[in-house]
């Protein structure tokens, strides 16, 4: 296994539990809360796909996508008790997510010949667009929209890696590099609340 699939399947894990966390906090039954960790695990990624035009989308290839997301969402479900602080845990879990997906969206788009820009913005989608999806079915607004600094970790992650991919340096110190720093600078600004301006008026 290559550490590019490594931390796919990392990252498939880790936003299946963000989900799995918040479908308990909404208080879903069991099927409810394999369903909101399945859409927010795969949705970025299936998003991806259709947009680069890789169909059959890559979950739907390899099985062993469904595999992971049923053991992690198990694993939440089983260790929920334990679990007491669910919305830290989901925030993790969130971060962790975000950091592996922008990578791993930016590197598809640049093996599929797209412009650099592009592929920034695939690895964005990739790593934000599950938990759109996942606070949606949780009738809550979407996490990028109105809470700190998120998507925007995510360009600037899209931007450093593919800066870094330009250089001598190895590909796996590069996805470690690039990875932990959305992780480090999202943990940050929920940390010290950094928000981008608002712009809105009262009514």
């Amino acid at each position: 296994m290559s550490v590019f699939d490594f931390l796919d399947f990392l990252g498939t894990a880790v936003f299946a539990i963000s989900g799995a966390l918040a479908a308990m906090r909404r208080k879903f039954d069991p099927f409810g809360v394999l369903i909101l960790a399945s859409v927010t695990a795969i949705g970025g990624g299936t998003l991806r796909d259709v947009l680069i035009g890789n169909t059959p989308v890559n979950w739907m290839i390899h099985w062993e996508y469904l595999i992971i997301i049923f053991c992690a969402t198990f694993i939440a479900m089983l260790f929920r008790k334990k679990l007491s602080f669910f919305r830290k845990t989901m925030f993790l879990f969130d971060a962790i997510g975000l950091g592996i997906f922008t990578i791993i969206g930016v590197e598809i788009g640049l093996n599929s010949g797209l412009h650099p820009i592009i592929c920034i913005i695939l690895g964005t989608l990739s790593a934000s667009f599950g938990g759109v999806l996942r606070d949606i079915l949780s009738n809550e607004v979407p996490l990028i929209f109105h809470k700190e600094i998120y998507a925007s970790l995510s360009i600037i992650g899209g931007i450093i890696f593919y800066g870094l991919l330009q250089t001598a340096l190895p590909i796996n110190v590069n996805y470690v590099i690039t990875s932990s720093l959305v992780v480090v600078l999202r943990i940050l600004a929920v940390r010290y609340q950094w928000i981008l301006p608002k712009f809105y008026r009262e009514i």
